[in-house]
């Protein structure tokens, strides 16, 4: 691949910003990145206008809600997300096996009823920000993290889901138990040159990606930097030296 087109295919750059205001500068700054974040901040802000806003602009888009609540609530919020058109979407799969076939379904229905193609919906093994010693000593679970995510991909995967977000340092594991066609999409991935920040289980791109990760999500590297462009440029540098 090209010195940019690793990255414009695989990285997917977080609007982590409380406004359409500031959304829209760093759309403004960075012509060139063709998938976006929008999560809760943002959406909570915005509502679905910023959705629109991306379309308009003919860039793809996850969007990261993170669904996490009885079946019918969870099919019935998949539903409505999915008539966006949007070409991820997220579903934490603790909320059980039920509910995730419900979204499934759901997500299907509400993409047929938009006229849209329905997005692929990924599961949340375990936020990047909780360590080792948390999982065990706040949430009380017992198995070892890395089995813990494997078994949430994997539950994930028999209910129908297209993918699983999990941590770079798991994401090896989970490509090879849940195969190629089980896509893997990685946030908390930090630039050597980046501050680690709130995530506790990290990787460089280069290394997220030799690893098994299909995309990178990515946000304050390169959305805080004095020059956002410029960090851009430096993690697709990175990324084409991957084969």
């Amino acid at each position: 691949m090209g010195n940019s087109e690793q990255a414009e295919q695989r990285v997917i750059v977080a609007l982590d910003v409380p406004d359409e205001q500031s959304a829209i500068a760093l759309l403004d700054q960075l012509p060139q990145v063709v998938w976006w974040k929008v999560g809760l901040e943002l959406f909570t802000s915005t509502g679905p206008k910023m959705l629109e806003v991306l379309k308009s602009r003919q860039k793809r888009i996850f969007l990261d809600l993170k669904f996490h609540d009885i079946p019918n609530t969870v099919a019935g919020a998949c539903r409505s997300a999915a008539k966006y058109g949007v070409d991820l979407l997220t579903i934490h799969a603790a909320s059980g096996k039920d509910a995730l076939k419900a979204a499934t379904e759901a997500a299907h229905e509400g993409a047929a009823q938009g006229g849209v193609k329905p997005p692929k919906l990924i599961a949340i093994t375990l936020l990047t920000s909780i360590s080792t010693r948390q999982l065990a000593f706040d949430l009380k679970i017992p198995l070892e993290l890395p089995e813990y995510a494997l078994e949430m991909a994997l539950m994930a995967q028999e209910a129908g889901l297209d993918g699983a977000v999990c941590s770079p340092q798991e994401v090896a594991q989970l490509r090879q138990t849940c195969g190629d066609d089980f896509l893997l999409v990685c946030p908390g991935v930090r630039p050597t040159w980046a501050d680690i920040g709130d995530q506790k289980r990290s990787l460089t791109p280069a290394q997220a990606i030799i690893a098994g990760a299909d995309y990178l999500v990515i946000g304050r590297p390169i959305t805080t930097a004095t020059e956002p462009d410029l960090a851009w440029k430096r993690i697709s540098e990175e990324l084409s030296t991957v084969t």
